[in-house]
């Protein structure tokens, strides 16, 4: 019995092919039949009426399509060529087909292909958010090594050695360590930071501020003397004020230190209209921009719902009320959990950015970056749209905005930089 994971489904399109051909008792993980079904690979049981399909670990996805092989002759038939996709496409975050390349300038050079593994990735804090983002990076398998960093004894080693206890259930190879110093994790090729205060009920995402520019600017400067070379992923809240201080500590380029709010942001309002709408998530389309807190900025000019705008399926009344929830996520899972705040969403989203970076998919995500003169913005971070690179941030997409909804997001950077200069006042003192 062999194991197939998603490295394999790249593999198949690297080489100009479309079928996954495994063996009828193999096992196919549930990344690499995600990935099969987000890049039309079809797997292929060889000799499928000999034996059972390939098993599958339990998951809530739905899986692609396994076809018994056809006949040579069949096999060898031209494909018949793609068409060119819809520009609406490339706002939804949807993985571009092989040779397919939008005109914008790439600040990285970039150049798409299939995913190869990295060496290893260090996620500090092994707190909620921190063990789901490591969890979820292990059983990508994109890495030889996921490794927890934490200062509270044993903690970090003893998830690490968990998560590694799960690797038969998930089908990964990755290693899984956890210590306790940024020094001991190694030369990393990302760093995802995500230790720091969390909040409790009542308190407001700034009210952290000062604790935790403290502990991101300490571990900032850790993270740079270890790795000089690495990707930086804030997690840390606030994350728009945390985001501009790491990147002021650590001396890298901007393109190397990115925040993650907009992914999370997006999903909650994807989410929740799914909900409203009576839909699957997967049928919204969304991307929450600007800051992560009061001037979060949801362009609705480029929301979808099951293919169309997202009045056709909900009031105006509505929709207003889906923008002021998920604004407001964040605090009403607090006031639920009274104690601690969300984790599972957070984590995953880390996760999904760092997997984006690695197989450089070309999917359009929201991040907190510092722009360029990209939507009439020229300091400081602010959530915008992005496509990511091995190096971080490769590409700001520039969607047509509302002149509203441009105005919103200038607003938005606007508040973040007066935050931020605040930061540093007290720092100066």
């Amino acid at each position: 019995m062999k194991v197939h994971g998603a490295d394999e489904v790249d593999a198949v399109v690297a080489g100009g092919g479309s079928r996954l051909v495994v063996g009828a008792r193999d096992l196919v993980t549930p990344l690499a039949r995600e990935r099969a079904r987000d890049i039309g690979v079809v797997i292929v049981v060889d000799g499928a009426d000999t034996g059972p399909a390939p098993a599958e670990v339990s998951t809530p996805r739905s899986a692609p399509t396994v076809a018994v092989r056809k006949p040579l002759s069949q096999e060898l038939s031209a494909p018949p060529p793609l068409s060119p996709p819809s520009p609406a496409l490339y706002r939804r975050g949807a993985p571009l087909p092989d040779g397919v390349r939008v005109g914008l300038p790439r600040r990285n050079g970039v150049v798409r292909g299939p995913a190869q593994r990295v060496g290893r990735v260090t996620v500090v804090g092994a707190g909620n958010v921190g063990m789901i983002a490591a969890m979820r990076l292990a059983e990508s398998d994109l890495i030889d090594e996921v490794v927890l960093v934490d200062i509270a004894g044993q903690r970090a080693a003893g998830i690490a050695l968990d998560i590694s206890h799960a690797s038969p259930l998930l089908g990964f190879s990755t290693r899984v360590r956890g210590v306790t110093t940024v020094a001991e994790a190694g030369r990393s090729e990302y760093v995802v930071i995500t230790a720091g205060r969390a909040r409790t009920p009542g308190m407001s995402r700034s009210d952290l501020v000062d604790t935790n520019a403290a502990i991101v600017g300490a571990l900032t400067a850790d993270a740079v003397a270890v790795s000089p070379d690495a990707v930086l992923l804030v997690v840390t809240n606030p994350l728009d004020e945390m985001t501009q201080h790491a990147w002021q500590v650590s001396g890298l380029p901007t393109e190397r230190v990115i925040g993650m709010a907009g992914v999370l942001d997006s999903s909650r309002f994807r989410a929740l209209t799914a909900l409203a709408a009576d839909t699957s998530p997967r049928q919204v389309s969304a991307f929450a921009l600007g800051s992560h807190g009061d001037e979060m900025v949801l362009p609705l000019s480029q929301v979808t719902v099951d293919g169309g705008p997202i009045t056709e399926s909900l009031p105006a009344s509505e929709v207003d009320g889906l923008v002021d929830r998920t604004r407001n996520s964040g605090a009403e899972v607090v006031g639920l959990l009274e104690s601690g705040s969300a984790f599972f969403a957070p984590g995953l989203s880390a996760a999904r950015m760092v997997s984006a970076m690695i197989r450089e998919t070309g999917e359009v995500l929201a991040a907190t970056v510092a722009p360029r003169g990209e939507y009439g913005i020229r300091s400081g971070y602010v959530g915008l749209p992005v496509r990511l690179g091995r190096g971080g941030l490769a590409e700001i997409v520039e969607l047509p905005l509302t002149d509203v909804e441009l105005r919103d997001l200038r607003t938005a950077a606007e508040r973040i930089a007066e935050r931020v200069g605040a930061l540093e006042a007290v720092g100066a003192r």
